[in-house]
């Protein structure tokens, strides 16, 4: 997935946003005008997961700070909140007992409540940790991608000497071969892996979220488009399968100690992080070190996927409203502080004590539902309509020569050919949102789907919008919304940070090669 998929849409994406100069919303406008909606779609899908993933980072907080203390709270079962049904071991049978692990999770720090029928209240330090989540946040980006830049180089990096230092201690642990065996032997028999690898692929590289062309939209028009590409994705995959050795040699650790099969401790969702891990470092010697450093790593990564996700809320405003944003907030500072703002209160409900269902639900609808629908109709958009010789020739335009045979291969039959596939078999095998046991009740899961929706509705409303105001008959309307209308790299760049023109055009028109139009109907706007 990786190599016939990863790799190549994330050439497509940072080749398109550094040669538009726009972020996705513009970008797509300017390739496919029918499918601008495909660009809208993206920023949607970014701002509703930047809401409720903070609360990803209000749990690393909350459990490095639970961290600096001895013994750790989730350690034993002398605790308040711990249930008679409390054991520091895993079992079998775990209809019957919980860990001290899982009970530090559940009922101190959320607090969760039987199900998404019930709301509770709010979890006031949880809401605390995560207004300094959004603080944070805000002061590392809040002076644009300059200063986010210097930020990743510590949140980057730091998680790698981390990383390496726990791999070191955890491969001299009884059990912690078994654990890797476990990790790196497949299971050819579960076809459901490969929708589950395509969706990882997406979500790790952040292909389909809008990030990619936001962030490449600030890069000079002569940059090195696929040093990037194999750079970006061949570290992000090998940092995945460096993570998974840490995290299974832990686990075949915890398997040693409880005799318990790893497949029974090896869980998906919060629970590996938040759970198993921790009932892991309870077992190391110096625990405390480990569970500081393991969760000070999760706060640096989590922030890294955060701030991309907020700069494509950023970036499109900018790219849109330039002069109206800037005639209500003065300063580029003030946006992102109201946006920030504006997440923070629409991610309260994940703070209160039903914020685990309401994690999930979104997450499910949101991570795995909508970005393959916007992956598909990204690549029809790009690799079909605007074509790859015009793709092609803009990297030739910006790096001196086109894409080898690979990518166009790729971009032009495998990738759309599998997405559709990957897409057409996820409905097919679809599963409705659970957590743990918990099934979500219809209703929940209707309320997942407008979730889903909320990122999807914007390519068929963006394709009906272009219909409506372009000119001419029907056959017509649909001639010229496929027409692109691309922006010049070169001399049209953007206005704001970009050291472009002070007052903007709109989407001009632009001469990728002899095949464009000279310019857009005059009367159309996109």
């Amino acid at each position: 997935m990786l190599f016939v998929l990863g790799i190549p849409l994330l050439y497509m994406e940072l080749t398109l946003g550094q040669y538009m100069r726009r972020g996705p919303v513009h970008a797509l406008a300017s390739v496919c005008p029918l499918l601008k909606g495909v660009g809208v779609a993206s920023v949607a899908i970014s701002f509703i997961m930047c809401m409720y993933y903070n609360v990803v980072i209000t749990w690393a907080l909350y459990y490095l700070f639970s961290s600096f203390q001895a013994p750790l709270p989730w350690q034993n079962c002398n605790n308040t909140w711990n249930t008679p049904n409390c054991t520091t071991h895993a079992t079998n049978d775990s209809s019957f007992s919980s860990t001290a692990s899982q009970e530090f999770f559940k009922y101190r720090m959320l607090e969760q409540t039987a199900g998404v029928h019930e709301a509770g209240t709010l979890r006031w330090q949880l809401f605390l940790i995560l207004i300094l989540a959004w603080i944070i946040i805000y002061l590392c980006i809040f002076k644009g991608v300059k200063s986010t830049g210097k930020v990743v180089y510590f949140t980057a990096l730091f998680p790698y000497v981390i990383l390496i230092a726990l791999l070191i201690n955890n491969v001299q642990l009884p059990g912690a071969l078994n654990g890797i065996i476990f990790f790196i032997v497949p299971e050819p028999s579960v076809l459901q892996v490969w929708v589950n690898a395509a969706a990882q692929i997406f979500n790790s590289i952040g292909i389909g979220f809008g990030s990619l062309m936001a962030m490449s939209s600030y890069n000079s028009f002569n940059n090195n488009i696929l040093k990037d590409t194999l750079t970006i994705s061949i570290i992000n995959s090998l940092t995945s399968i460096l993570a998974g050795f840490v995290i299974f040699s832990a686990l075949g650790y915890m398997s040693f100690l409880q005799s318990v099969p790893v497949s029974k401790l090896a869980v998906d969702g919060p629970g590996l992080v938040y759970i198993v891990y921790p009932q892991a470092f309870a077992n190391m010697p110096v625990s405390q070190l480990w569970a500081v450093l393991f969760f000070f790593m999760l706060l640096c990564l989590g922030l890294d996927s955060e701030f991309a996700m907020v700069e494509v809320m950023v970036t499109s405003l900018m790219d849109e409203f330039h002069k109206e944003v800037m005639a209500i907030f003065k300063r580029k500072e003030f946006l992102v502080l109201a946006i920030c703002i504006f997440a923070l209160l629409l991610g309260i409900p994940c703070v209160m004590q039903v914020g685990i269902y309401v994690f999930q639900l979104m997450d499910h609808y949101t991570a795995i539902v909508s970005i393959m629908f916007l992956a598909f109709f990204e690549v029809i958009a790009v690799c079909w309509i605007y074509g790859v010789n015009r793709l092609s020739a803009n990297v030739k335009e910006m790096n001196g020569s086109r894409p080898n045979i690979f990518f166009r291969v790729c971009w032009f039959i495998v990738a759309p050919v599998l997405i559709t596939v990957i897409l057409i078999f996820s409905i097919i095998q679809f599963k409705p949102a659970r957590y743990e046991q918990y099934v979500f009740p219809p209703w929940a899961q209707g309320v997942g789907w407008i979730v889903a929706l909320g990122s999807i509705i914007w390519i068929p409303v963006g394709a009906i919008h272009t219909l409506w105001v372009l000119p001419g008959t029907l056959l017509e309307k649909l001639k010229l919304s496929i027409t692109p209308f691309a922006l010049n790299g070169k001399s049209k760049m953007p206005y704001y940070e970009r050291g472009g023109p002070s007052d903007y055009p709109g989407i001009a028109v632009i001469s990728a090669n002899s095949e464009l139009p000279e310019k857009p109907p005059s009367q159309t706007k996109f």
